[in-house]
């Protein structure tokens, strides 16, 4: 049964990735332009989100939210917080959150052809793998929230192939804790069943319907270094509880 499904496993992610790549070398001129005058980085947020819808619409996948306070009622700025299960956490979240946010993304995105142009200015890239170089994304992920910008991270630094949920390194919620911004927990649910890290070919890949929860802010007005490590545990069982409730109502399907 695993083999049958190998061929349209392998069409869809064709599917899926030209219609990525034509949507982006189509919209390239504009962000180009959107991108070029800080002033119009919202601009480019917007493309970006329509970008997101386009690349959902083709290959059959449908974003679907809830949530948990009211979209009005979204503080901003805010460190929005989410679990990593795959590649399409990244898109769903433009179409989630209405309100501009800079991303902070790892280092080897910047290799991406065309795709690296996010990273220049507009969105933020962290090379995990150097103390110098988290620390430089880190201080500029501070700058924008005192700019009033949100910033969306996640803070496993890697994306869970099965879903699982894996620790959180503390670097969100010290940023959080600095600024005094309330963070917000968005849950992926499904989204690895969707579309699977992996092999090309070994890997789930299929059309359906992204199930994404956002969760209550989270104050952190009062809080200090010294509340960190309660803080990150807190959100990571949050999120924790929201997954475990989802594979629990969809465990026989």
């Amino acid at each position: 049964m695993f083999y049958l499904g190998i061929i349209p496993r392998a069409l869809w992610k064709v599917l899926f990735l030209l219609n990525f790549v034509l949507g982006l070398i189509v919209l390239y001129p504009l962000f180009a332009l959107f991108l070029s005058r800080k002033e119009w980085f919202p601009r480019a947020f917007q493309l970006k989100r329509f970008w997101a819808q386009w690349i959902c619409f083709t290959p059959g996948l449908v974003v679907r939210s809830e949530w948990k306070t009211k979209k009005e009622e979204l503080p901003h700025p805010c460190v929005y917080i989410a679990n990593h299960v795959s590649y399409l956490d990244i898109i769903a979240s433009y179409i989630v959150i209405p309100k501009y946010f800079v991303f902070m993304g790892k280092q080897e995105l910047d290799k991406a052809p065309l795709f690296r142009i996010f990273f220049k200015e507009m969105n933020i890239l962290v090379d995990r793998k150097s103390n110098v170089g988290s620390h430089r994304a880190f201080l500029r992920a501070g700058k924008d929230l005192e700019e009033g910008n949100s910033v969306f991270l996640f803070p496993e630094g890697t994306i869970s192939s099965k879903g699982q949920l894996r620790g959180f390194k503390n670097g969100a919620f010290k940023l959080a804790i600095e600024k005094q911004v309330p963070i917000v927990p968005v849950v992926f649910l499904n989204n690895w069943k969707l579309l699977q890290n992996g092999g090309f070919f070994k890997a789930s890949g299929r059309p359906g319907i992204s199930r994404v929860v956002v969760q209550k802010p989270i104050s952190t007005i009062g809080l200090t270094e010294n509340d960190l490590l309660s803080l990150r545990g807190k959100v990571h069982q949050i999120i924790q509880d929201e997954l475990n409730k989802y594979n629990l109502e969809h465990e026989d399907r």
